[in-house]
């Protein structure tokens, strides 16, 4: 089986490791690795497998299968070669922020009402969760808030491996059944949680908690949330799609709800004088028909 080399230092970003294997994906352009150790993430828990490079060659996705990492390569690789392996760490720590975030967002709201969260997926742009029961927007916004003291606690991020003694007295969230050793997920006074994945090693890497979105969902809620550098990246793009309105509205930024609201009330003034001019239309058309003819 692979060494997890991420399951020891979550912040390694190089390594060497050996070529065990190198077979090619029938019908598929690439190669599928496998190596003695590695500090590659596979698939799970919801968040994508890392990509980078081993030996030179791209990876553009990490799975698991019975125990052993799999890596997806560009090229092939010679089996017994001694290779030097690193992961894109920009896209990986992005993961490790909104992942961290969402346990935070989650714990948060499973302590307040007793929801689970029961779907889980961080894509490259956005993170979404769906919780099993209703929230305002209020209630969101106060969770969002006490997400963000989390962060600015600065809290250090715990992995545990507890005995399975421990483990049968310990409070913690799952959402499967899990076979053999249990990883936990500890974030002190927020959630504590089993789950397979790579975190931040403190919540103040997280930056900031964003939730961008809300929508009624199989009876509970879907929220989609952004942290750390997609944070930044959505208010950067808020902001120049504001300045762009702004412009467009001849208005002051703080001056924008209430500029569009004289646009709508303009607009919607302008429908009725349409409607009005369209029924006078209607109405002088009908008086040039001679009357003999209008029945």
């Amino acid at each position: 089986m692979t060494e997890r080399l991420y399951n020891q230092d979550v912040y390694t970003k190089t390594f060497t490791g050996t070529v065990r294997s190198c077979t090619e994906v029938p019908g598929q352009e690439g190669y599928e690795v496998i190596l003695d150790r590695t500090a590659f993430f596979p698939e799970g828990g919801g968040q994508y497998g890392d990509i980078g490079t081993i030996g030179g060659v791209r990876v553009r996705d990490t799975k698991e299968r019975d125990g052993e990492v799999l890596h997806y390569t560009e090229g092939p690789l010679q089996e017994g070669d001694t290779v030097e392996g690193e992961i894109d760490w920009k896209v990986r720590f992005s993961r490790m922020q909104q992942h961290t975030a969402e346990h935070i967002l989650s714990g948060l709201v499973h302590g307040r009402f007793g929801y689970q969260n029961v779907g889980f997926h961080l894509g490259d742009d956005i993170c979404t969760m769906d919780f099993n029961g209703p929230i305002t927007r209020e209630e969101m916004e106060e969770i969002e808030q006490e997400a963000n003291r989390a962060v600015y606690e600065d809290l250090p991020v715990h992995i545990l491996y507890p005995p399975e003694e421990e483990l049968q007295k310990m409070e913690y969230r799952s959402k499967i059944e899990i076979d053999g050793q249990v990883r936990i997920v500890w974030v002190p006074g927020y959630d504590r949680c089993a789950c397979c994945a790579t975190h931040v090693g403190s919540t103040g890497e997280i930056g900031q908690i964003k939730v961008i979105a809300m929508m009624n969902y199989k009876g509970g809620v879907r929220v989609t949330m952004v942290s750390g550098d997609r944070a930044l990246l959505d208010h950067e793009k808020r902001e120049r799609d504001m300045k762009e309105i702004s412009a467009m509205l001849s208005a002051k930024e703080d001056e924008l709800p209430e500029a569009v609201r004289r646009l709508m009330e303009e607009n919607e003034d302008r429908k009725c004088q349409i409607i009005e001019l369209q029924k006078r239309m209607n109405e002088l058309k009908v008086q040039q028909i001679p009357e003999d003819s209008r029945y």
